[in-house]
C-alpha cells in the first residue's frame, strides 16, 4: 500500500489531497477517512488507490501518524473558556435528545465530533 502526506483537507468540504511517497497527488474524500480518526495537513497516511472520475483516488486509509499542534498555535486560555462553556451548553442539548431515545442526524455528529477533537488537540498541545 503507497503511502503520504495529507496536502491539503477541507473537513467543511469533505476532501482534500495526499502527497504520495511517490509524488502522486491523490485525491482524498471525507466517506474513506475512518471513523475513529482526524486528518490534518501533514498527517502520514497508508492508503489504496483507485481511478476516480477525475483521477487517482485514496481509498482504505489508515493514519499512520497525526502532527501534534504546537503551543505556539494554541488558542488563549481565555478564548478557550468561551468555546468550552459553548461546547458545554452544545452537548447539554445532544444529551437532552439522547435521553429522548434520539441520536443526532449523522452530519451533526460528525461535526460534533470533529469540534471535540479539535478542543481536545488545543488541550493536548
Amino acid at each position: 500500500m503507497p503511502s503520504g502526506k495529507v496536502r491539503f483537507f477541507d473537513e467543511e468540504k469533505g476532501f482534500g489531497f495526499i502527497s504520495g511517497e511517490d509524488g502522486q497527488q491523490v485525491y482524498l474524500h471525507a466517506s474513506v477517512i475512518p471513523d475513529d480518526a482526524t486528518v490534518t495537513t501533514g498527517t502520514r497516511v497508508e492508503y489504496s488507490v483507485a481511478d476516480g472520475r477525475r483521477g487517482p483516488q485514496a481509498l482504505s486509509v489508515r493514519v499512520l501518524d497525526a502532527p501534534r499542534a504546537s503551543r505556539r498555535n494554541r488558542k488563549p486560555a481565555d478564548d478557550m473558556a468561551v468555546i468550552v462553556e459553548d461546547l458545554v451548553k452544545l452537548l447539554d442539548g445532544i444529551g437532552g435528545r439522547l435521553k429522548g431515545g434520539q441520536y443526532p442526524e449523522r452530519q451533526q455528529s460528525r461535526q460534533v465530533a470533529a469540534l471535540l477533537r479539535r478542543v481536545a488537540d488545543d488541550f493536548d498541545a
